[in-house]
């Protein structure tokens, strides 16, 4: 059994969760639930940071002590975590009474390898990123990388000798190519300590709301010799070695881009003097912007974690935040972004596809798995030979630190299942009787579902719960072991259909200033034959026509009607729709079966000619009188919102 030993940066507790903490939390507890899946050892770490100034300040300004304003926030954290449903072994604290004495053991090993000594402190500190920089790094009074206020400080001061390992963190970056991802953040931090390293300072004086430095209680530690340490404090560091070794060094370290200097720097040069594996990856994510600008509390763009959690359901809020941010770059978060993969990725497409197939399934098999044979059929080879490789491009992606990626793949999967369900038909089958081929498609399409909810499990772990639940399946049938070989599904298993799985949602409404001009326009009356104000529509009448993919199935002339054709179309529904449409004199009935094409499907029903069509076909009209279609590409399961 291999191990895998994720953490999360420990968050520190001078303020409220917002977006970005949940974001990397969510995105460990991805892969921490992944490699359960695969069958590994998996230790998942996260918890809160808790000393320092800033701390030690916002306390006094309350009148209360520094542990009352700890227990306070780090609780709303905890909070945070349990509403998300995370998966962690731990929820470490600074304060934890283990902690302090990982600490100081660390420190005692540093020592004993000569790389701590007493100096004098010259220089600005900003006491809000727990930083001290380098009169090249500060400008007007703040540091140019946060925008943070800094102080001049002078004290005694215990240091680092962190230029003593320049040499060998290079090194280690050259040794080990993964050791910092992205590539561009790890050429960053090698550009750093290229430019020549400074010993740092490691403790303070003018505040005592900290761990105290061994043997000379005057000062106290300086931050990120006190945080780092929390990584190797949960496995057991300087404690309990059998546990130390089972899971240290860490598989990865999940952090901001803002603290990449402090992982990528500081802590594996405290590593190497404490005399300890390095952990084998730090990766630094990028940055939420909120409708294109950067959260700021003053801009009024501020994303309270809680305020998410109680506006959207926990899956679709998983889903958007890794399917929406490759990981290491920046990413924005919007309402309306979020609504359009939630409509189109989820319940269109995977939702779709459940409740299509298990609908199939109750009225076609009795709601039973049935027994059948190793496919042979090339479409249901192709269905086959496509889930197995999906099973190989996921764990690919994941390896490579691309859940957007695997979540790609997954939905493709989804998809081409749709697109197989609409090819072999199961419904004309049934239609003419013949219930081995029923059974064949229907048992091929259930086991695609299976291979989909597994693979969506770390990522939607509710929404794939109940499908799997549906689908009657043990424990055994919930891992990535079991996706090594097809058919997996036991005949004779009971289905039951779950409740709907992702519902629609409504855009977000337009910005108040927006919305009132869109009044005063729709108010004030137009002139007579001013072209630029005829027939404009606002954003939200326009979101009322559903625009959908169709698949036409069949086309046939319409008697005694010249220009138009009865279409049989696929529309991600259980059944196909019927649509009338006047093309006839563009397009022959053969040439139209097979494409996609756009379908208004929320219009009236209308007879035609006798015949009630369900939907309408949109063409563009050319100079000359004919049509022309807009097709999509064969990746694009009938059903996809076309917006």
């Amino acid at each position: 059994m291999s191990k895998f030993y994720v953490t999360t940066p420990i968050y520190y507790v001078n303020g409220a969760p917002h977006l970005g903490h949940a974001y990397t939390t969510i995105l460990a507890d991805a892969m921490a639930r992944y490699h359960r899946l695969k069958g590994d050892d998996v230790y998942f770490l996260t918890g809160t940071d808790e000393h320092g100034l800033k701390i030690q300040r916002a306390a006094e300004e309350r009148g209360i002590s520094p542990q009352q304003l700890v227990d306070e926030n780090s609780a709303r954290f905890r909070e945070l975590f349990e509403r998300l449903e995370l998966t962690h072994d731990r929820f470490i604290r600074t304060t934890d009474d283990d902690h302090r004495k990982a600490v100081e053991a660390m420190v005692e090993h540093m020592k004993a390898s000569d790389d701590i000594y007493l100096d004098k402190y010259e220089g600005w500190y900003s006491a809000s990123d727990e930083a001290y920089y380098g009169e090249d790094e500060i400008e007007d009074g703040v540091a140019i990388a946060s925008g943070s206020p800094v102080e001049w400080v002078e004290e005694e001061s215990y240091f680092f000798r962190l230029s003593k390992y320049e040499d060998r963190l290079l090194q280690w970056y050259e040794d080990h190519p993964h050791s910092v991802a992205p590539e561009a953040r790890k050429n960053e931090v090698r550009t750093f300590v290229e430019s020549g390293l400074r010993d740092l300072s490691i403790s303070r004086t003018t505040f005592d709301w900290g761990i105290p430095m061994p043997d000379d209680a005057d000062h106290v530690l300086y931050v990120w010799v006190d945080a780092l340490t929390n990584y190797i404090t949960a496995v057991g560091a300087f404690d309990d070695t059998e546990r130390f070794e089972k899971y240290w060094p860490a598989d990865i370290h999940l952090i901001g881009k803002d603290i990449l200097r402090f992982h990528a720097v500081y802590w594996p040069a405290f590593l190497m003097s404490a005399g300890l594996p390095l952990p084998k990856q730090i990766y630094a994510h990028g940055w939420w912007t909120v409708e294109g600008e950067k959260m700021s509390k003053s801009k009024g763009n501020w994303v309270d974690a809680f305020d998410l959690v109680e506006e959207y359901e926990l899956d679709v809020l998983r889903y958007f935040t890794m399917r929406e941010m490759p990981l290491g770059n920046d990413g924005n978060f919007s309402k309306a972004r979020l609504v359009e993969r939630n409509n189109s990725e989820l319940a269109d497409n995977i939702g779709n596809l459940v409740n299509r197939t298990l609908s199939m399934s109750m009225g076609f098999i009795d709601a039973t798995i049935p027994d059948v044979a190793d496919p042979t059929d090339e479409a249901d080879v192709a269905l086959r030979d496509r889930a197995l490789a999906t099973v190989d491009a996921v764990d690919a992606a994941m390896e490579e630190r691309q859940p957007h990626r695997a979540l790609e793949h997954i939905t493709k999967l989804s998809g081409e299942t749709n697109n197989y369900i609409q090819t072999v038909q199961p419904w004309a089958h049934n239609k003419k009787g013949d219930a081995t081929r029923v059974e064949e498609t229907l048992y091929c399409a259930l086991e695609a579902i299976r291979y989909v909810a597994v693979l969506l499990s770390p990522f939607v772990p509710d929404a794939s719960r109940r499908i799997l639940d549906g689908l009657g399946v043990g424990n055994e049938l919930r891992t990535i072991n079991s996706l090594q070989s097809w058919g997996g599904l036991p005949a004779g298993t009971t289905i039951e259909k779950p409740d709907v799985l992702f519902q629609k949602l409504d855009p977000p409404p337009e910005p108040e200033d927006e919305e009132e001009e869109e009044q005063e326009a729709e108010e004030k009356p137009e002139k007579k034959g001013d072209e630029e104000g005829a027939n404009i529509i606002t954003f939200d009448q326009f979101l009322k026509v559903e625009m959908k993919v169709g698949q036409i199935i069949d086309a046939e002339p319409v008697e005694g009607a010249d220009k138009l054709l009865k279409l049989t179309a696929d529309v991600g529904e259980d059944q196909p729709r019927t649509v009338v449409a006047g093309i006839a004199k563009s397009f022959s009935p053969d040439e139209l079966k097979g494409l996609r094409v756009t379908m208004v499907t929320n219009l009236k029903p209308a007879k035609l000619f006798g015949i009630e069509s369900q939907a309408m076909v949109l063409a563009a009209k050319r100079d000359d009188g004919s049509l022309a279609l807009a097709t999509y590409p064969d990746d694009v399961p009938p059903g996809t919102g076309v917006s």
